[in-house]
């Protein structure tokens, strides 16, 4: 997609973040996600257990931006940093040596979350129309799954390269649906082990104050993504995708759901 342009707001999570004892991470951390997976609230999450001073935020990368931040993955300072990288040879070989994260979500969730996404005041990227009322919803559901022509790519595309091809590679998977779980009930077992398997695998000892720089993390007043701030969305969305569309799902990517745990 050419001429992206998508409108965040700032956080205060930084400041937030001095707030806290930290330990200086010993090596890079990267956090990789399939775009409009909850790629924000994870990084929030994470930013409050780094020193500021090493997370990388000159850019959240992607893959046609690579070789203008390979400082983020080989910089002795061990960086922080996040973005979406696809699988490619070089992308591999760029975060080959750095404890890399890989953050997915049910694909089924996945096509309204990147509609509403697509059809708000954030995101200007060459698929305006949406936003002129002459698509019925199930055109809109239809487009995210099997893409646009030459403006964005079909669902089987974006999550066989963002996802899929970085299974076995060394990557801790967190999907999307278990971090929401988990932030449910912070004060069960089933959260203290979904966050210290994830620290750990950031190279990060679980902190005794890990609950609260969790819930300021996850605070969605400091996410610049969250649903209620997408505003300009003129069309309603189902809260459920179809059953059709799941079925075209399925059509377009078997195997997908069971490969990435869903079903």
């Amino acid at each position: 997609m050419q001429g992206i342009r998508v409108t965040v707001e700032p956080d205060t999570l930084d400041q937030e973040n001095r707030k806290f004892e930290q330990a200086a991470l010993k090596r890079p951390v990267f956090l990789n996600s399939v775009p409009k997976s909850g790629s924000h609230l994870l990084r929030n999450i994470v930013r409050m257990f780094v020193p500021v001073e090493q997370q990388y935020q000159a850019q959240f990368i992607q893959h046609q931006l690579l070789n203008e931040h390979l400082a983020a993955f080989l910089d002795e300072r061990n960086f922080l940093s996040w973005g979406h990288l696809m699988f490619t040879d070089k992308t591999a070989v760029a975060v080959g040596r750095v404890r890399h994260i890989l953050l997915v979500r049910d694909p089924h969730d996945w096509v309204l979350a990147q509609a509403r996404f697509f059809l708000s005041d954030a995101f200007q990227g060459g698929v305006e129309f949406l936003k002129e009322g002459t698509l019925s919803v199930e055109a809109i559901l239809n487009m995210m799954i099997f893409g646009i022509a030459e403006k964005t790519p079909p669902l089987a595309s974006t999550f066989a390269y963002n996802a899929l091809a970085w299974l076995g590679t060394g990557v801790h998977l967190v999907r999307y649906e278990d971090l929401i779980v988990a932030l449910s009930d912070l004060d069960g077992d089933e959260a203290a082990s979904f966050f210290k398997q994830l620290l750990d695998a950031c190279g990060i000892e679980q902190p005794k104050d890990w609950k609260e720089r969790v819930v300021i993390g996850a605070d969605r007043k400091q996410s610049g993504t969250a649903r209620e701030k997408l505003t300009g969305v003129g069309v309603t969305l189902p809260d459920e995708l179809p059953e059709l569309q799941r079925q075209m799902i399925e059509f377009a990517a078997p195997k997908l759901r069971k490969i990435l745990g869903y079903a």
